[in-house]
């Protein structure tokens, strides 16, 4: 079922979010029909996300594949943006302000 879901992605919603500079990645698919997924690039975070994830992503996959009965936006931060974040804190937090 995940090369199904994949293909709807491919055809159907990739493209949308590709032209708004970002793209979705499937996280997990349950056995009582969740899809959780994340968005990426510049959809990551954005205010309209769970819009974009209601109204797009679940609307085609939904209806392409009647066994996913939702699909969930997982919202998790970027590993290396959090590492990057801690690095700029960290020299803000020196005695030298990081100079």
């Amino acid at each position: 079922m995940l090369e199904r879901i994949e293909q709807v992605l491919d055809e159907q919603v990739r493209p949308y979010l590709q032209g708004h500079g970002g793209a979705v990645e499937v996280r997990e698919l349950t056995e009582d029909g969740l899809l959780r997924v994340r968005l990426l690039g510049h959809c990551a975070g954005c205010p309209s996300a769970s819009i974009t994830t209601e109204q797009i992503i679940q609307e085609a996959v939904c209806a392409a594949i009647p066994e996913v009965r939702q699909v969930v936006l997982v919202e998790e931060i970027d590993e290396d943006l959090l590492a990057q974040a801690r690095a700029i804190l960290r020299r803000r937090a020196s005695p030298d302000g990081g100079k």
